[in-house]
């Protein structure tokens, strides 16, 4: 992928979705709504991705399979959402964002459908890869669109909200699963006819959306798989992978292997456990995307890193001591870190790209997280299986943990790296107008650099 020419809103009005006089959609519901609404039917997608995963201590006890065959079932929706990442990540870009989110969810209400009707392994297996395709196709342009409709008065919103949508409804769908399972009537099956009727709604707010995206050619070019980032971009992507792949690596684990971690090492076979461990480490994340929403994001991404190396550690601690009260601590603790990750992470991308590199952009990111979020958890499958529970969770954590420190070593690189470009611009800078920021602050990843909420670029000086 190219750079792309800077948008000029005001040369294609007659295009744009939005009333630049009003700062409202000129049809459909208005712009507050629509932003609401793309939030909402991001926390449901999420939702539905870990509704199944309280559930797999339930499927393995009623079909009798592996340790392997549980992480291959939910590795199985990651294989699904990375094809779609791969081949319809920028597709939004060129035919719009509301005939990809359509789709999308017309492919997770057949998802869901299947899992109502599962009656073995190879059912289930089917039903989440379909769910992983729909929820790739969705969740960049889910991403894209929260950007497009950004308000003004609020830059930072949509990086907000793509941080917290996935950490809210990863913890909200396990939660609620796990409190259906338990107390609710038919439990691997409420749940999914729940998720099918919130896709119905979410299909009738898609419909009420006017589009943000303007069409432009190269649809079927976009489909060729393929990764691609600008060369601008690529600094500050590179120095996000190490997070990136330890907060979602803690993640994979907790999703696929967290309920029975809970039944097996410590005896809890409550399936509102099995949820609460999941929302025990994406509750405080969420929590924190917005509680860290103002401050800068090379201060956020580094105390995120620390958290997810100190949690991940004392997690590990009550693992080997036998301690629930301190592998809950632990967990909580790598949450606040993992939601840190998610917001700085996110909320840097959704800031640097252009309009016309959103898809891409996000497709990426969200291909090296759920790379992380997936393989670890498959190979912790095969682990877990031939050396048992207790030795994979010490050696998965242990992995986790020096991803975290490799990430702090990462964020103090960039720290540097930005001060010794501070140095070189100053001679550059020394007579500009006071209000005129440092161009290291596009470097540092801070929000001292006015952006234009509607396009994402800095604003012409």
């Amino acid at each position: 992928m190219s750079d792309a020419p800077v948008h000029d809103m005001k040369t294609s009005s007659t295009a744009a979705p939005f009333d630049s006089q009003q700062g409202i959609l000129r049809r459909g519901l208005s712009r507050p709504a629509a932003f609401a609404s793309i939030a909402a039917v991001f926390v449901l997608f999420m939702a539905a991705s870990s509704a199944p995963s309280p559930l797999y201590v339930i499927y393995q006890h009623e079909w009798s399979f592996s340790a392997t065959t549980l992480t291959t079932v939910f590795a199985v929706y990651v294989v699904g959402m990375i094809a779609a990442l791969l081949v319809l990540g920028a597709l939004s870009d060129h035919i719009g964002r509301r005939p990809v989110l359509a789709s999308a969810i017309v492919l997770e209400a057949v998802a869901m459908a299947l899992f109502i009707v599962a009656g073995d392994v190879s059912v289930l297996l089917i039903a989440r890869f379909v769910q992983g395709i729909a929820t790739g196709a969705a969740m960049t342009t889910l991403g894209a669109t929260l950007v497009d409709l950004n308000p003004p008065h609020a830059p930072h919103r949509a990086g907000v909200i793509t941080g917290a949508a996935p950490t809210f409804g990863l913890g909200l769908g396990a939660l609620g699963t796990g409190v259906l399972a338990q107390y609710g009537p038919q439990p691997t099956h409420l749940v999914y006819e729940l998720l099918l009727a919130g896709l119905v709604l979410a299909g009738l707010l898609v419909a009420l959306l006017p589009e943000t995206a303007q069409r432009r050619p190269g649809a079927v070019r976009s489909l060729q798989p393929r990764l691609g980032v600008a060369p601008r971009l690529r600094t500050d992507l590179i120095a996000l992978v190490p997070i990136l792949v330890a907060s979602w690596a803690l993640g994979g684990l907790y999703l696929s292997l967290g309920p029975s971690v809970a039944a097996n090492l410590f005896g809890l076979s409550n399936h509102v456990i099995g949820g609460l461990v999941v929302t025990l480490l994406c509750g405080p994340a969420s929590i924190t995307v917005f509680a860290l929403r103002g401050w800068p994001t090379q201060h956020t991404l580094a105390l995120a890193a620390a958290l997810l190396l100190l949690g991940t550690a004392v997690g590990l601690t009550g693992v080997q001591a036998n301690s629930l009260t301190t592998a809950a601590l632990g967990t909580a603790i790598a949450g606040i870190g993992f939601g840190g990750s998610a917001l700085a992470s996110f909320g840097t991308l959704a800031r640097i790209a252009r309009p016309t590199e959103r898809g891409e952009l996000f497709a990426v990111a969200f291909v090296i997280s759920y790379l992380a979020f997936s393989i670890p958890a498959v190979i912790a499958g095969f682990a877990t299986t031939n050396v048992g529970l207790h030795d994979t969770s010490v050696v998965y954590s242990t992995a986790v943990m020096a991803f975290s420190a490799l990430a702090l070593i990462a964020q103090r690189l960039r720290t540097l790296r930005a001060r010794s470009a501070d140095r070189r611009m100053e001679p550059a800078v020394a007579g500009a107008a006071s209000d005129h920021p440092s161009p290291s602050a596009v470097v540092e990843g801070q929000f001292a650099v006015p952006f234009d909420a509607e396009t994402g670029e800095p604003f012409n000086r």
